[in-house]
């Protein structure tokens, strides 16, 4: 174990001694300049929303068949 510290902070110190530089960061365009012609319209995330009130539970038997594709037999 004591072995292994020194091989494990061996990267890490070299890692220090990197002599290039990281590449220079610019900065993005300013978006009201933007010339892409996207719908950057705000749209509400629950414009679509429609209230449901909870109901008594049904049988399951007829709500299945009614969404089954077809009477037939297994498939």
């Amino acid at each position: 174990m004591k072995r292994l510290f020194p091989l494990a902070l061996l990267p890490i110190l070299l890692g220090g001694c990197a002599t290039t530089m990281p590449a220079e960061v610019t900065s993005l365009s300013d978006p009201t300049e933007s010339s892409t012609g996207t719908d950057s319209q705000y749209r509400s995330p629950v414009a679509g929303y429609v209230h449901r009130e909870p109901i008594g539970p049904k049988r399951w038997v007829p709500l299945n068949d009614a969404q089954s594709p077809g009477k037939g037999g297994a498939s």
